[in-house]
């Protein structure tokens, strides 16, 4: 028994590996009898497996997409989001994990039935990556496909939005597009009441069905999405805006500087200009000093003022503790 279950378990990895094969290279691979492969495959059509089998010399074996989900694999909210992970992950080009990402999906889409290719189809055509950010934000893989269908299907939508203090408002709106970074989804849509663009956070979204109906696509805020939304989370979001040069290559800055906090535009081989904002340019201060790069201040003259505040400050705070740690009585030692 435990020799047939590998045996199953072998017959199945290469049925996924493989688009088609024939059952004379089934049984040379797995060195039994083509009748032994047509018991075998019948085992795993017991199980719930879809193997399709075409007759003839030209014929072969081929795993199917069935109408459930095969047993040992996932759930169908499972499967949609190992998909979604893996297609993100197949993009992202870290070193050893797109090839595999990739070898991986598309074993999980061979099998997928109809019904939830279509919610990873969606997902996959209506969303825009913008990469490069941390501590991502928890979102309801229910409300992701929704949103993602609605997308799809030009459908309207309504749903409760919360504002960043937690206030609720009922928002009518003509979904375009989501955009993923590794830390939030941003879905971007028409809002219908404000007649305009407009750039929501999803994990604040709550849709509140029915929708419809469905709308003539418009045209688009912007060609680039990714960057159309990172300029309004950096930029159009805060009260302070700046423009700063930053004295590195643009790999270099991109390298700290993720797209929910600034735009960058290369200026020459060693420069590169910064679009940011922040809540105040004292904010805004700390912000461009934590990014550890030289950097010159092009506009507003207003940050240039905050800068020498801060200087003033640093400096006095350093005489201060100068003068502190050289008053008589003073010691490094710890109290007992």
């Amino acid at each position: 028994m435990l020799e047939t279950s590998a045996r199953l378990l072998r017959l199945l990895s290469l049925l996924q590996a493989h688009r088609e094969w024939s059952g004379a290279d089934l049984a040379d691979r797995l060195g039994v009898t083509a009748r032994t492969i047509r018991r075998d495959v019948d085992r795993l059509r017991e199980l719930g497996y879809p193997v399709n089998a075409s007759p003839g010399t030209g014929g072969g074996y081929q795993l199917g997409a069935g109408a459930e989900l095969p047993p040992l694999l996932l759930d169908d909210d499972e499967a949609v989001a190992v998909a979604v992970g893996l297609r993100q992950s197949a993009g992202q080009g870290i070193e050893g994990i797109g090839e595999t990402s990739v070898r991986a999906l598309a074993k999980l889409e061979q099998v997928l039935p109809h019904r939830l290719r279509r919610r990873v189809g969606a997902l996959n055509d209506f969303t825009v990556p913008m990469l490069r950010a941390a501590q991502p934000s928890a979102v309801d893989p229910e409300v992701l496909t929704e949103l993602a269908n609605a997308c799809r299907d030009f459908e309207r939508m309504r749903f409760e939005y919360r504002d960043h203090g937690g206030s609720s408002t009922r928002r009518t709106a003509e979904p375009h597009r989501l955009v993923c970074s590794e830390r939030r989804w941003y879905l971007v849509a028409w809002d219908v009441d404000r007649d305009d663009w407009r750039t929501f956070r999803v994990d604040r979204i709550t849709p509140t069905p029915p929708h419809g109906p469905r709308f003539a696509p418009r045209t688009p805020p912007a060609e680039d999405l990714a960057a159309y939304v990172s300029r309004g989370v950096s930029t159009r979001a805060y009260a302070s805006h700046a423009v700063i040069r930053l004295h590195v290559p643009l790999q270099k800055a991109a390298d700290r500087v993720s797209p929910s906090a600034g735009t960058l535009e290369a200026e020459g081989e060693r420069s590169c200009l910064l679009r940011t904002g922040a809540a105040s340019l004292d904010v805004m201060v700390i912000h461009v000093m934590l990014m550890g790069f030289e950097f010159e201040v092009l506009e507003p003259a207003g940050l240039i003022d905050a800068i020498r505040t801060a200087r003033d400050r640093l400096t006095n705070a350093l005489d201060r503790s100068g003068s502190a740690g050289s008053s008589p009585g003073r010691s490094g030692s710890a109290a007992e």
